[in-house]
């Protein structure tokens, strides 16, 4: 049996989308699209065809589910890039963040690509203190609260979404990997311990409290254990670090052409204590002080 949209069988929805082989997740009940998982309790319709009675030209055409998509097929139509649902952050996919406005958050400016719903963005200011900080150190972190009920779609440059929630924890997170964190969490710019200002750049976003923070990473990143053995990461590399970590740097100028993928990794951050330590594949775009 081909695609197409037929009665669910779980009887959890109007309409569920059958792939050609399986039945998906995508479901469709009163024209409103959105995803229902299979349980292990509907195990045995998945690997069910629509019934062979029905003839193909009844399954429910495209345009009747309300999106306006009449004789247009294909897989980004087909549901399987339907938005995901839910309150609060979710991925819709390894480069975008979903969130389902609940509770107001922050998320950093120009992040927004879509939103759906009565939703507001206002500018943030991070006071006085943070405005000088982020002046000397480069480290801005230019925000926008979001408020509202609805759906907002956030994504930077193309780079991979990861979500972490905090419980009464603290993180240090490079102001450039920073997309969105919930309102709840405390935050300032701080100095990396053991950096000074001539070092140049080395002054982190610090979160704190209990909630979540969606940061970027330039590719697959590694999460590095500093319990396991003495740890270290290129200044441009670390993305963030637990916030109990006790840092300082390590000059490497003998091997300073040798070590790093560039000609200035004569420095970089080393780690102590219990805590992990997020290192992105990328370099990035060094960060440095304003004069």
């Amino acid at each position: 049996m081909d695609a197409g949209w037929f009665p669910d069988p779980t009887g959890r929805a109007e309409l569920r989308w059958w792939d050609g082989t399986s039945w998906t997740e995508h479901v469709s009940t009163g024209g409103q699209v959105s995803t229902a998982p299979l349980t292990p309790a509907d195990a045995a319709p998945q690997d069910q065809p629509p019934a062979q009675d029905i003839p193909q030209q009844e399954a429910v055409p495209a345009q009747s589910i309300g999106r306006g998509d009449a004789g247009i097929t294909g897989d980004l139509i087909s549901g399987s890039h339907a938005e995901v649902s839910g309150i609060g952050p979710t991925k819709q996919n390894e480069k975008m963040l979903r969130v389902g406005v609940g509770e107001s958050f922050f998320a950093r400016q120009g992040a927004m690509v879509a939103y759906q719903g009565e939703v507001d963005f206002a500018y943030q200011g991070g006071g006085v203190g943070r405005f000088l900080k982020s002046q000397v150190t480069g480290e801005g972190l230019s925000l926008m609260r979001v408020s509202g009920r609805g759906d907002v779609f956030l994504a930077n440059e193309e780079a991979e979404v990861h979500i972490l929630h905090l419980d009464d924890s603290g993180i240090s997170i490079n102001g450039r990997n920073v997309l969105a964190f919930s309102e709840s969490l405390q935050w300032s710019i701080e100095r990396v311990q053991g950096a000074g200002v001539m070092t140049g750049g080395l002054f982190n976003t610090t979160l704190r409290g209990s909630g979540w923070v969606a940061v970027t990473t330039a590719g697959p990143p590694v999460v590095l254990n500093t319990a396991e053995a003495p740890t270290y990461a290129d200044t441009n590399a670390v993305v963030a670090w637990s916030a109990s970590l006790q840092t300082t740097l390590k000059s490497s100028f003998k091997a300073g052409a040798l070590i790093g993928r560039g000609p200035g990794e004569a420095v970089q951050v080393a780690f102590a204590g219990y805590g992990f330590v997020i290192v992105q594949p990328s370099e990035g775009v060094a960060v440095t002080p304003s004069s």
